[in-house]
């Protein structure tokens, strides 16, 4: 494994990602029954935007830090703001940005607990220390998709699983989908959540086509696309599938993702979609 998110954090595919889970959670913890937070690719939950490695790339001054730069906004983009401030250490400006374990964090309550896989040594020890005594976060230095073998189904079996694999591989949606089937083996009542990246939208053809058969019940498909297909971008747009999705997030999400082009842009999106590939019953 070579992907490290220091270099990435608080990109643009970072604030739309983290604004869908702010989403989730907030449909999680609006009724009080505990729930319960998994991720498969965790990372180190916390990264410096002034350190080397996110200095190098500037990735998050065209996202996080854009969006704080400019006045005003939707409630949703507010808040979402909020919580990256709330963090120790930005009391003087957005120094540190949260993984989405920190995001999960900030909308726990006592009763919500959190199961964390990371793979990488260092990265795995780093979140440890970011979470330090909280004993509603399990953290363990594995590879996710092994560990939720022996990790499902949690307690409370009500809940959320993350995927947000670092897309190394070219075969990383066959191991997504994998992953997908040993999940519906052992807590079939999750909502799941994955993330993906967007270079050429119509390379994600078949995996819409394998998600629109209706395997696993409900699939909403979120999507941001900052820059058409042919623009040699490392990255032009980015999305999040969810499976079994909370009553109403479609409408949630359709309420600030069309603002979020222009303010990161100055002008709107590509594109931009929320729709079901497989509807609700």
């Amino acid at each position: 494994m070579n992907y490290l998110h220091v270099f990435h954090a608080g990109n643009f595919a970072d604030v739309f990602k983290h604004m869908v889970l702010l989403a989730l959670l907030r449909k999680f913890r609006s009724k009080e029954k505990g729930f319960s937070y998994v991720e498969t690719h965790a990372g180190r939950g916390l990264y410096d935007l002034q350190g080397e490695p996110a200095s190098r790339t500037g990735e998050a001054l065209k996202g996080v830090l854009k969006l704080a730069d400019d006045d005003g906004g939707s409630e949703d983009i507010r808040a979402y703001l909020d919580v990256v401030a709330a963090l120790p250490g930005n009391e003087q400006g957005m120094r540190w940005y949260p993984g989405s374990p920190l995001i999960a964090r900030a909308m726990m309550r006592e009763q919500d607990r959190a199961i964390l896989a990371e793979l990488h040594p260092e990265e795995a020890a780093a979140l440890k220390a970011n979470l330090r005594s909280d004993t509603r976060f399990s953290v363990h230095c594995r590879d996710g998709w092994e560990a939720l073998k022996g990790l499902l189904p949690p307690m409370p079996r009500r809940g959320l699983l993350l995927v947000d694999p670092p897309f190394e591989d070219a075969d990383e949606f066959e191991a997504i989908f994998r992953g997908l089937d040993e999940v519906e083996d052992r807590w079939p009542n999750a909502c799941i959540a994955v993330w993906y990246p967007i270079k050429r939208s119509a390379d994600l053809d078949p995996v819409y086509r394998r998600l629109s058969k209706g395997t696993y019940g409900a699939v909403l498909r979120a999507e941001l696309c900052l820059h058409p297909d042919d623009t040699p971008a490392s990255l032009n747009g980015t999305g999040v599938f969810v499976i079994r999705p909370p009553w109403q997030l479609d409408e949630d999400i359709r309420r600030w993702l069309p603002e979020l082009g222009p303010r990161l842009l100055g002008k709107p999106a590509f594109r931009t979609r929320v729709d079901w590939l497989s509807a609700p019953e």
